[in-house]
């Protein structure tokens, strides 16, 4: 077996050098990566970083087949699976030939010739240009073949379960456990306070227009495009999936809580 090492900050160049010896000594050593770019002829992959790390790592590995397992070196963590102390317990994890997987859906979102996967979620928001009046946006969403429902707002998130607890947790979105099968939509300080997040099921395309201005698009918080009035985004759920190696018995929900308690 092949692991491989790909340290997000100088923080962990140390650990990362630990972590080295620990798996030559297990016979398992692949390379040390310091971009994600260079992610790839390894089994496993230990990510040492925030969420953000881990974020972008999770998606080069989904498409090459990678599980992985993160170390935190961020803040909340809420994608890591070790805190930085416990960095031999990842070495181990990521060694056992037993260990348990989670896997997580992304998001593929078609944004004019472009494709792109997400892990987190994809935003439209409205375009404030400098010296120009504020407006409300207008966003149609609807699944392929339905109804166009209009959200007013300063923009729409659509999030995986993943995502539930990143930008739209912030933005009044519920949490979901990340083995459901949907997609959260939640408004961005929306118009109307009868307009509330919607859980809706991942199998369809779902749809999403700058119904009256232009809309500037987000996945995982990168820019993606512009949208003109009347132009739109697909989004559906991506056939490939992050697998993130688990200790067992540490559940999601007593994850959630430490985290944000």
């Amino acid at each position: 077996m092949k692991v491989g090492i790909l340290s997000g900050s100088g923080a962990s160049e140390a650990v990362a050098q630990a972590m080295e010896s620990a798996l030559r000594e297990r016979g398992c050593f692949g390379a040390c990566f310091h971009g994600t770019e260079e992610i790839g002829g390894v089994d496993r992959l230990i990510v040492l970083g925030g969420d953000g790390t881990v974020l972008h790592a999770a998606k080069r590995a989904a498409v090459l087949h990678i599980p992985l397992v993160g170390v935190n070196f961020g803040t909340l963590g809420f994608l890591t699976e070790f805190e930085k102390e416990d960095w031999l317990a990842a070495v181990e994890l990521a060694t056992s030939a037993t260990a348990s997987a989670l896997s997580r859906s992304l998001i593929e979102a078609e944004v004019g010739e472009g494709h792109f996967l997400c892990l987190n979620e994809v935003s439209v928001q409205r375009e404030i240009a400098a010296g120009e009046r504020a407006h409300i946006a207008s966003v149609s969403a609807s699944l392929e073949g339905g109804d166009e429902g209009i959200f007013r707002a300063d923009g729409l998130i659509v999030s995986t379960p993943t995502g539930s607890t990143a930008y739209s947790l912030s933005a009044g979105g519920c949490i979901m456990t990340p083995d459901c099968n949907a997609f959260l939509l939640t408004p961005v300080c929306a118009f109307s306070l009868r307009s509330r997040p919607m859980v809706l099921s991942d199998d369809s395309v779902l749809c999403v227009k700058a119904a009256t201005r232009p809309l500037l698009v987000y996945g995982d918080g990168e820019f993606l495009g512009k949208l003109g009035e009347g132009e739109g985004i697909r989004i559906r759920k991506s056939s490939a999936s992050a697998v993130f190696l688990t200790r067992e018995g540490r559940g999601f929900l007593r994850r959630i809580t430490e985290k944000i308690n």
